[in-house]
């Protein structure tokens, strides 16, 4: 089940998509079932109990009223994130052995995971601008990132308790901007420039994607192919980040954990590869989908 948060007629709705053009209204659902209707996703992961799945995939499979994707806007799943997005740093070997330079790169391959936080507010979405932010920087890079959206509370969660606690996934592209990464000696700071989080295009529902999750994961710029992985080679995978990070610690529903990245980001090339204004960026994740982004 592919959940969309989009606009149609100047009004934000929360619908799934029943095919690749269909989009059905799930509010008239929650309002049969005499429930709050849901203004967004986070009221979604929040009300969300385990046998709505089934009922909820009746209702749209025989829903006769729905908007075609052509004619509707689709919007970032989770527009503003409760907290700020938890990140995996270097979590792909590829991606670890082609960064250099940047601070916290010191060893080639990490010996435990590395975290670190990342704002979006508001996330953008499919179709949106990524803002170059030229006045500041010339090294906006692009990160192609399976995000796992959790679904219930929990802290010290074992690894195999790991995908109770999820609710589904989607695709985020980390911008960042390598040049205030090295100035500041963090990353926080150049992971956080406004529309540096395109995210989407849908959340897909764990019991749509088999777990362990093993996608295959790409980024394309102009057409030109950069990044070419697949999830199964996380150095940390999804149990351990989210048993680690749980560790003394609770994670909430709705948090949103981006797992790294593979190798091929500009950074890695010689000369570098950064984007620049009018450049085309394509995610894709299978079984989620495509989420472009053009760069002003």
């Amino acid at each position: 089940m592919k959940f969309v948060y989009y606009l149609e007629k100047n009004e934000k709705k929360i619908g799934v998509l029943k095919n690749s053009g269909a989009i059905v209204d799930i509010r008239p659902f929650y309002s049969s079932k005499g429930l709050d209707i849901p203004k967004d996703m986070n009221d979604i992961i929040d009300s969300w109990m385990d046998p709505f799945l089934n009922e909820l995939r009746s209702f749209v499979n025989s829903a006769e009223s729905y908007s075609d994707i052509e004619s509707i806007k689709i919007l970032a799943p989770i527009e503003y994130p409760k907290r700020n997005i938890l990140c995996l740093g270097k979590n792909y070997l590829d991606h670890a052995k082609e960064i250099v330079g940047l601070s916290g790169s010191e060893d080639s391959i990490p010996k435990f995971p590395i975290y670190f936080s990342k704002i979006a507010s508001p996330a953008i979405g499919d179709g949106d601008i990524i803002q170059s932010h030229k006045e500041i920087t010339e090294m906006v890079d692009y990160e192609v990132e399976l995000g796992v959206i959790i679904g219930k509370d929990g802290i010290n969660i074992k690894p195999e308790e790991a995908e109770d606690y999820i609710f589904g996934y989607t695709i985020v592209n980390d911008v960042s901007a390598r040049n205030i990464q090295r100035k500041h000696g963090q990353w926080f700071k150049g992971k956080c420039l406004e529309t540096f989080c395109p995210m989407g295009p849908v959340i897909v529902h764990k019991s749509d994607i088999p777990f362990p999750v093993e996608l295959n994961i790409m980024c394309s710029v102009n057409d030109e192919l950069r990044q070419n992985s697949n999830t199964k080679m996380l150095i940390f995978d999804i149990p351990t980040i989210i048993s680690d990070l749980s560790k003394g610690m609770y994670l909430r529903k709705g948090d949103i954990i981006i797992t790294g990245t593979p190798s091929g980001v500009g950074l890695g090339f010689k000369p570098f590869k950064f984007l620049k204004s009018g450049d085309k960026v394509v995610c894709e994740i299978e079984k989620i989908g495509t989420l472009t982004n053009i760069v002003k």
